[in-house]
């Protein structure tokens, strides 16, 4: 998650059951997350254990898809409400319901008086969602990619991941009595589902238009398996750099990590595809430093703030990426601009270049800046290598060590696949004067696979024709029954253990 983090500090191998706070310590971030990340997968396991990989309650299941085709019209999706759980996260579909707004009493003559209906009364909002306007996929009628296939059969499924929010894009998080030179408190990770199509040809079906809803699930489930396994590794070390005798800042001579504050680096990939394809970005700040958008104006953008010090704030030539929540949500990369000047009575920043059409243009959607930390130039690549950025972003180079900065620096493992949002976070400290990172009995730095982003994958429905669903979801019943009624032999004895009662009392007071 993008947040201002000191670190992450949950292993499940550990089993660690849960955090104990000590009297008089201090209270970091790290132990109150890792509190709550413990409880979440113990929630989750025990769910994902009882109900199986996906499935919903038969009472109120949600997701139920309906096919709806149109000659004219694009095709549709109808997507009931309901709760359905993917490998034990929660997916709620109800759609909300508009709250009543305050009655006014209309005056003698006014328009909707003596039960005339007001023009300007909007229509009642659909009580489901639909395949175009669901909440958090952000479906664009004008991008073919985003359409339903046309070839028939092929599959609905739901894609689950989390995400974090911060005031940035949720304004309502911010406690306004703290004012508006104090910064935002905690962050939110929030739950994203997307109803999605797969074309039917990715399940490698023998017979796709005769399968059964066995067959299909059994097929879906080794295509997720593929889909989510991890394809790349990375490690992650701390060496003092070349000339580090002529560095001016008061670190530790022998120290590998030479930057003056603890950090959380964040390496992020940016476009996925093999190594020849794919680019990564850094930032020495987890890639929490954002900047709520005003106004766009071509390559002029307006801010909200500036930054709250030198640390957190935009310089000439820093690389930002303009997203909000739509583009967020949709995972797709977008080119990294340069700031070319910063205008600080105005609070408004010149990009190299104006942002991606249809980002940032409906304030509704919570445009933003997220500032990251990498240069042109900050590594000097091998005789061959490519040396420019990439639509803003670096060049993932495979089989050797790349120095990000202050003596941090990365490996990319061979052969790796890479995906867009795939991430590593590595904490550097200046007690140690070294990056947390495992390492084997020679100390030598382990290859690990990123730490997010987890993406969970259930199927819905096989549509094979028009107005035709085989749906693929899975229900379960509530555990508890009725207590069941004592049979005859067992009210015998109750009945023979009283009377004896009784004759011994009776016996008593003779």
């Amino acid at each position: 998650m993008h947040a201002d983090l000191s670190r992450l500090t949950f292993r499940p191998e550990r089993h660690y059951s849960a955090v104990v706070a000590q009297q008089g310590r201090v209270q970091l971030d790290a132990d109150a997350n890792e509190q709550t990340a413990i409880q979440l997968h113990q929630a989750r396991t025990l769910a994902a254990d009882l109900i199986g990989r996906h499935g919903g309650p038969a009472a109120d299941a949600g997701f139920h898809i309906t096919f709806k085709g149109g000659s004219r019209d694009l095709d549709d999706l109808i997507i009931e409400g309901g709760r359905y759980y993917v490998d034990g996260i929660l997916c709620d579909a109800t759609r909300p319901r508009p709250a009543a707004a305050v009655d006014h009493e209309a005056p003698e003559g006014a328009p909707g008086k003596e039960g005339e209906a007001d023009a300007s009364e909007p229509d009642e909002p659909p009580a489901t969602w639909t395949y175009w306007d669901q909440p958090d996929a952000y479906r664009d009628p004008e991008r073919p990619g985003d359409r339903l296939p046309e070839q028939r059969p092929f599959l609905v499924c739901l894609k689950v991941w989390e995400r974090s929010v911060s005031a940035a894009e949720d304004p309502a998080l911010r406690e306004v009595a703290l004012g508006p030179a104090m910064p935002d408190t905690a962050a939110r990770v929030k739950v994203v589902w997307q109803v999605l199509p797969l074309e039917g040809s990715a399940l490698g079906l023998e017979n796709p238009d005769g399968a059964t809803k066995d067959q299909v699930g059994k097929a879906f489930e080794a295509w997720a398996g593929k889909a989510t396994a991890p394809a790349s590794r990375l490690a992650a070390r701390a060496e003092r750099p070349e000339h580090a005798d002529q560095d001016p800042c008061p670190v530790r001579p022998d120290a590998r990590y030479r930057g003056p504050e603890n950090q959380l680096y964040r390496v992020e990939i940016h476009e996925g595809g093999t190594a020849r394809e794919a680019t990564f970005k850094w930032s020495r700040e987890n890639g929490s430093v954002v900047f709520p958008v005003d106004e766009l104006d071509g390559t002029w953008v307006e801010l909200a703030t500036l930054g709250g010090d030198d640390k957190l704030d935009l310089n000439v030539g820093d690389l930002v990426e303009f997203a909000d929540t739509a583009s967020t949500s949709r995972g797709e990369p977008l080119p990294l601009l340069r700031v070319e000047e910063v205008d600080p009575p105005g609070r408004r920043v010149r990009l190299s270049g104006e942002p991606e059409p249809g980002v940032g243009r409906r304030p509704e959607l919570r445009p933003f800046l997220r500032r990251w930390d990498h240069r042109e130039g900050t590594r000097r690549p091998r005789k061959g290598a490519a040396a420019r950025l990439k639509r803003g972003a670096l060049r993932v180079e495979e089989g050797r060590w790349l120095p990000l900065e202050d003596g941090v620096e990365v490996y990319f493992a061979a052969d790796g696949t890479y995906r867009a949002g795939d991430h590593w976070l590595i904490p550097a400290r200046t007690a140690t004067g070294a990056v947390e990172w495992p390492v084997n009995a020679a100390r030598t730095p382990l290859l690990q696979p990123p730490a997010g982003i987890e993406v969970h994958y259930a199927p819905l429905a096989w549509v094979t024709a028009e107005q035709a669903e085989l749906d693929l979801r899975m229900v379960f019943g509530p555990l508890a029954t009725p207590a069941p009624a004592a049979d005859a032999a067992a009210l015998a004895a109750e009945a023979e253990a009283e009377a004896e009662a009784e004759a011994e009392a009776r016996a008593e007071e003779a």
